[in-house]
């Protein structure tokens, strides 16, 4: 399957003169020897069809780096994240796996530290009480260490910040587990099974979990955050890249990308395939916080969360627009990525940056309210 075809903004009802002032301000943040964000590019979706894609800044930090190129291949951070839940969904579908099961029934020595409670779906709406990174995540990192010690660590060490389902707290070891559960289930890797199941019949040739075999001259540099500077394992180390973190490995490029955010418009369809049942786009986008009983009611309400992908949090420092409603959902990424998809609006949004989302949030937030306000 190609990338989706192309259109203007008339065909796409978007208003070309707000849409102006996003790539003015892109152009103008991302210009000069150390400007703000090295790189960005933003490719804007609707009714099937895409503008044509816009790039801007350099194919690394340094200011010596070349101009990007039209085919480079970012890091998405935590993107990756609703990327390894749906695969786990396909899995639900064919009756292999229940959101219901403990994750004892995958993982016995799950139960240390009292966690025999945790089910399935608490890794996936972030309520299970896994810390986000483990308590010697950067000595693992330090030591080039593969997933499986990450594994080792979350199933056997990891104390849990509350009963599960009594609270949220965002949770990359849970997103772990539940690639650790799909592979335990499969028999494959993860990246193996996501090309499989996923990416080649979307016909996303340049995405991978980990860098794979992707040319490695395509691969966009990220500017490192300070902890990371003059570390064995920071971002655009071979280590990071190869590991295929199933939290934050997967690399891609927006146009593949936009593949499967029309995937997700179009309720799991993909040419003449229902590669994804209807029913599982609906559940995943949808606020699964309001099936927790024990969740506090301001939670459910204020900042929702559906199966791995998270829906906007309007009023949240943490919101992706002004002009979004709860109903928009997406995902960011720490290298300073953002996607959302309104079904509402049939539309959808990708920002890809090189900037640690930490200190270049409100830059992503800006550019989504103006692309959200050319929605006609």
């Amino acid at each position: 399957m190609p990338h989706l075809p192309q259109a203007n903004t008339d065909e796409l009802a978007l208003d070309p003169e707000r849409l102006a002032h996003a790539y003015d301000l892109l152009d103008a943040w991302t210009r000069g020897p150390s400007p703000p964000i090295p790189a960005a590019a933003l490719l804007v979706g609707r009714r099937g069809r895409t503008l044509e894609p816009r790039f801007f800044g350099r194919q690394g930090p340094a200011a010596d780096d070349p101009p990007i190129r039209r085919d480079g291949i970012f890091l998405l951070a935590s993107v990756t994240k609703p990327v390894t839940y749906l695969a786990a969904m396909l899995l639900v579908e064919r009756g292999l796996l229940a959101l219901s099961d403990p994750v004892v029934l995958y993982f016995p020595d799950f139960a240390a530290h009292h966690k025999e409670q945790t089910r399935v779906w608490h890794l996936f709406t972030h309520t299970s009480g896994l810390p986000d990174m483990l308590p010697n995540n950067l000595e693992l990192r330090a030591a080039h260490a593969p997933l499986t010690r990450f594994l080792e660590h979350t199933v056997r060490d990891t104390v849990p910040l509350f009963p599960p389902g009594t609270n949220l707290s965002y949770q990359s070891m849970g997103t772990l587990l539940v690639a650790a559960i799909v592979e335990k289930i499969t028999g494959l890797p993860l990246p193996q099974f996501l090309q499989r199941e996923l990416f080649e019949p979307l016909g996303m040739a340049s995405t991978s979990l980990g860098a794979g075999s992707l040319p490695r001259q395509r691969l966009v540099r990220v500017q490192l955050p300070p902890e990371q500077e003059g570390t064995n394992y920071h971002w655009n180390t071979a280590y990071w890249q190869e590991l295929g973190a199933p939290w934050g490995g997967l690399f891609s490029t927006p146009e593949d990308f936009a593949l499967l955010c029309q995937l997700m418009l179009d309720r799991g369809r993909a040419g003449q395939r229902q590669l994804v049942s209807p029913r599982t786009i609906e559940r995943m986008t949808a606020n699964r916080l309001n099936d927790l009983a024990d969740l506090p009611e301001p939670l459910r309400r204020t900042r929702p969360w559906g199966l791995g992908w998270r829906l906007n949090h309007p009023g949240w420092p943490d919101s992706w627009g002004d002009l979004l409603s709860d109903r928009t959902y997406g995902h960011v990424g720490a290298t300073g990525t953002m996607v959302w998809i309104d079904h509402e609006a049939a539309a959808f949004f990708i920002l890809f940056t090189t900037a640690p989302l930490e200190q270049s949030h409100w830059r992503l937030v800006r550019i989504s309210n103006i692309v959200a306000a050319s929605l006609l």
